[in-house]
């Protein structure tokens, strides 16, 4: 990319210059970096794969960094002559490799820091989510060095955002196994929010940090937080799930266990269960007795009965007994699991909380813990009341045998004290 052969004029609209667009005048004043990274990766793919790998292979050897023309055809003999030439030719011509009076070859600078740059990314592209891990330790390395700029703060925070949008819609959808997977990403990615937070402390502790970094900085702040307290969300999600997991029979086996079952399964074993369960068109049989048919008679051709069907007036008027109590719902059941709630000091077994009276009041029970420090209980009263209680409800993902009270087996898992915040 020369000088002569970089206009990006006929690329703007009439009237607008490049200085009028600040963003893009400085990555024409980086051109000839850019221009390091346009050598590396125009071309195919195979071309560009050997152009990285000679590079990267001319930049590996520390001691010795110099190479003599003989020693590059002895070191990349599994490369044909030719094409290595190639290879070689349009680094030098491009400015990434130099060829000194020595007849030596080296990496010229804008060789080496882009080398470094796809080191770093090829480092962290190994990883799920390496994006955050590469966007911190980019931070890192700035705060370090007092180079942060607001932009490489903006691409972490939008990281942030997108994580946390991506997480909300994990636990809107319901899916035990999406909010699972996207529980496991925030696992992978814990440390690296540690690693922002220490950093952002370190950044907004110095005097002269200028209002738009710390803007920024805010921002990211509050976006970690919102991601810190995800994890309670994921949890209370799985709960609802947990309650309303249904369980085929006395097998033990859930319908979560059947879903995974089937997810392991291949497109060709999913349609093979499908032999012979459906008909290619609808089967219908109409079965009807005399007696029905006598009574669909009846009722269409008696006057009496088309006469009755057609009158739409009001029933008399009742008295009401004004000494009438209205009706009130029993909440004894919600009472008494609230006293022996806040009796738990530390942490108490799920089962012995849920069980007694049968399998319409443990139902009950383990559905009211499953709405303990639920956000959506926000109306006054004792439910309310009960679902703000310092406990939180943990269960396991295996079974546990119960036959007493009606109960055949339940979700292992314990009510624990919620530490205070």
């Amino acid at each position: 990319m020369t000088e002569s052969s970089f206009h990006l004029d006929e690329f703007l609209a009439p009237g607008v210059a490049l200085d009028d667009v600040p963003t893009l005048w400085s990555l024409a004043r980086s051109q000839s970096l850019i221009a390091a990274f346009v050598t590396l990766f125009r071309g195919g793919d195979e071309e560009v794969f050997i152009r990285l790998h000679v590079l990267r292979e001319l930049g590996g050897r520390a001691e010795t960094p110099r190479w003599t023309p003989d020693e590059l055809r002895r070191h990349f003999g599994y490369i044909d002559s030719v094409k290595l030439e190639t290879v070689i030719a349009r680094l030098r011509d491009n400015g990434l490799l130099l060829f000194g009076e020595d007849r030596h070859y080296q990496l010229s600078d804008a060789g080496r820091n882009a080398m470094s740059a796809v080191s770093v990314l090829l480092r962290f592209g190994d990883e799920e989510d390496g994006e955050l891990g590469f966007l911190t330790t980019q931070l890192a390395g700035m705060q370090a060095t007092g180079t942060v700029t607001p932009e490489v703060l903006q691409h972490l925070l939008a990281k942030l955002n997108a994580l946390t949008e991506s997480f909300e819609e994990a636990i809107a959808s319901g899916s035990e196994f999406r909010i699972l997977d996207a529980r496991s990403r925030l696992a992978a990615n814990l440390r690296w929010l540690d690693k922002g937070t220490t950093i952002l402390g370190s950044l907004l502790s110095v005097e002269d940090v200028t209002p738009e970094i710390g803007r920024v900085a805010h921002a990211i702040g509050l976006a970690q937080s919102r991601l810190a307290r995800v994890d309670a969300a994921f949890q209370r999600a799985l709960n609802k799930i947990e309650s309303q997991r249904v369980t085929l029979g006395a097998s033990g086996v859930s319908s979560s266990d059947v879903m995974i079952w089937l997810r392991k399964l291949t497109q060709s074993e999913l349609a093979a269960l499908t032999d012979d369960a459906l008909g290619a068109a609808p089967q219908t049989q109409f079965l009807a007795g005399g007696h029905e048919l006598l009574d669909r008679a009846e009722s269409s051709l008696s006057e009496d009965v088309r006469r009755m069907e057609a009158d739409a007036s009001l029933p008399p008027s009742q008295e009401v007994d004004q000494n009438m109590a209205p009706e009130t719902e029993d909440l004894s059941l919600l009472w008494k699991l609230t006293d022996r709630l806040s009796n738990v000091a530390e942490t108490m077994p799920a089962r012995r909380l849920v069980l007694g009276g049968g399998f319409a009041p443990a139902s009950y029970r383990l559905s009211l813990l499953s709405l303990l420090g639920g956000v959506e209980a926000q109306a006054e009263g004792p439910v309310a009341d009960f679902t703000q209680m310092p406990y939180d409800l943990v269960l396991e993902e295996h079974l546990v045998p119960v036959h007493e009270d009606e109960v055949a087996l339940m979700s292992a898992g314990e009510v624990r004290r919620r530490e205070d915040r």
